[in-house]
């Protein structure tokens, strides 16, 4: 257990902080102070215990990124209550599923989710209040105490001469106690509620100061849902502990939006998933890189040299200019662009964690990151180790298996669910397949992706699958297995095609029997695709922008 409270670093650091920034709306201009935040908090914990909400009691939120959920969440946790944050972009079915499912008694709601929510389909719910001004949300409150709940009187009657740093007083909540439920949004089915700890947290918060991921006065773009555990975590949490501004994009990440966002606040990190620089690189660089001269000069050492170093400028300069590392994490970086960017030069690194470590399991910083690796283990809070290990290619592989600090209890009123997470040794089962060498860990793909040849041999689908999504014309690819044949499905560009000239059917399939040709010759004859399948539209995805597997077959 971490001798550090999490609660009361939190106490510590918004007194230290008081008159720095602390999180900004980034598209409305709106910012925050540590001290605002704290008066924030303060609200939100008058709310709680007017509504009689007990230390333990589950309370869900579920709104846009904004200031304001950040302010609400910690309100929550502070209070001693366990938060429930609730990815956006899920169903409505599966919000009000989760809502009912964790038993949470209070709801924080955006103005976007009120109209998608009844009191009728929430039977336990007491209140609801909006994350935007913290008011009572009259048709989605139950209780009359709910409904009239004026939190600037309650807040006036405690606070008569002001709110000051010795008003910052939160309660002594061990780091054994869990506070917080986190969904899951897993491609093999329907999410499960992981029950995370203030040990857990803190254990991640350590590792970020450990790794010198951020400093007190830097800025930082939040553009992933901090609803989900790796942007919790360091989009979040951390920043708050070392006195960093947030600035929070509160929209899609298109690329102009987002592009123009890190021109404006020039961040030195920046936390990322693969899809943003894979984009990059198949809709810029690679259609560069294919030029005749160009290539032709990147075989002479001294001009390639040169050229990679304007490459890398100009990719810095896209990213506000002033970064001076990336981290990849949530999903793996394709194999093609992690060469190119580290061959330029680029900063960039990846991590490996998952909700249930809250979520970090290794990481390297840029410097002295191994490429296709994920990163360095973390002894100081962790051990891991590898189950079933057997020799394939030359390595040792077998499920990653983790025990420590960063582990969580396992999930809620899941009783099954925990059990086949943990060994009878109390180590927790990743489901990710890799070897570990120079002390870090290679994943090869998930145990319940993993196919089986004809032949016996091992099929790991990840790694075709990134060579499929790097083709001419193909937006998203998965591998399946039919009758010991493998199949390719494809989302592709129709738009792009037809601008090429393949508007028909018949001439998709054939530029894309030729590109199954060309992927064949790149990989091992037990692993040759048999078929390529163009679905219609999109794969579904999850939040995090991975494919839902399980839905194709």
């Amino acid at each position: 257990m971490i001798q550090q409270n999490f609660i009361k670093l939190y106490e510590e650091k918004y007194k230290e902080h008081w008159l720095l920034p602390a999180f900004s709306n980034y598209e409305e201009g709106v910012t925050y102070s540590f001290a605002q935040a704290a008066q924030w908090v303060a609200r939100v914990h008058l709310i709680l215990e007017h509504n009689q909400i007990k230390q333990g009691d589950k309370v869900a939120l579920v709104g846009k990124d904004c200031a304001e959920w950040c302010m609400t969440w910690m309100g929550i946790v502070t209070y001693g209550a366990v938060v429930v944050p609730i990815l956006p972009q899920f169903h409505r079915a599966d919000i009000l599923h989760i809502i009912e499912h964790s038993d949470s008694l209070l709801l924080f709601v955006g103005k976007e989710h009120e109209r998608q929510l009844s009191l009728e389909e929430m039977p336990a719910v007491r209140g609801t209040f909006s994350i935007v001004d913290l008011a009572p949300v009259a048709d989605l409150s139950r209780t009359e105490v709910a409904k009239s709940t004026d939190v600037a009187a309650l807040f006036g009657a405690k606070y008569p001469n002001g709110f000051t740093k010795e008003d910052v007083q939160y309660p002594e909540i061990g780091n054994d106690q869990m506070v917080l439920i986190s969904y899951t949004s897993g491609t093999s089915g329907f999410s499960k509620g992981v029950m995370a700890t203030a040990n857990n947290l803190i254990a991640n918060i350590q590792f970020g100061q450990d790794a010198n991921l951020q400093f007190r006065g830097d800025d930082l773009l939040c553009f992933l849902p901090n609803a989900h555990a790796y942007s919790c975590a360091f989009n979040f949490l951390l920043p708050q502990i070392q006195g960093t501004h947030v600035y929070i994009l509160g929209s899609k990440p298109t690329p102009r939006i987002l592009l123009k966002a890190l021109q404006d606040i020039r961040p030195k990190l920046v936390i990322s998933v693969p899809l943003i620089l894979e984009k990059i690189y198949k809709n810029v660089l690679a259609k560069k890189l294919k030029n005749r001269w160009l290539s032709l000069a990147l075989k002479l050492p001294i001009v390639k040299g040169l050229i990679h170093r304007k490459i890398r400028k100009t990719l810095i300069e896209t990213f506000g200019g002033n970064v001076q590392e990336v981290i990849i994490g949530g999903a793996a970086l394709n194999p093609e662009v992690e060469e190119f960017l580290m061959r330029i030069g680029f900063p960039i690194t990846v991590g490996y964690g998952m909700t249930e470590c809250s979520p970090i399991i290794s990481y390297s910083g840029h410097r002295k990151f191994i490429r296709k690796s994920a990163g360095a283990i973390l002894h100081k809070i962790e051990e891991v180790r590898l189950d079933g290990a057997q020799s394939i290619e030359g390595k040792m592989v077998g499920e990653v298996q983790v025990r420590g600090e960063n582990v969580c209890l396992g999930y809620y009123k899941n009783p099954e669910a925990t059990a086949e997470l943990f060994t009878e040794d109390g180590w927790m089962r990743t489901g990710d397949l890799g070897y570990i060498e120079r002390d870090c860990i290679f994943l090869r793909g998930r145990s319940k992706a993993m196919l089986l040849g004809s032949n016996g041999q091992n099929i790991y689908p990840e790694e075709i699958e990134a060579k499929l999504a790097m083709l001419p014309f193909v937006n998203d690819a998965i591998l399946v297995q039919r009758d010991a044949r493998l199949v390719a499905l494809l989302s592709v560009d129709r738009i792009a095609l037809e601008k090429e000239g393949y508007d028909t059917e018949e001439a998709i399939k054939t530029v894309m029997e030729e590109q199954r040709k060309e992927v064949n010759s790149q990989i091992a004859s037990y692993a040759q695709i048999a078929a390529m399948e163009v679905i219609e539209g999109e794969f579904e995805k999850t939040p995090k922008q991975s494919i839902k597997r399980y839905l194709y077959k």
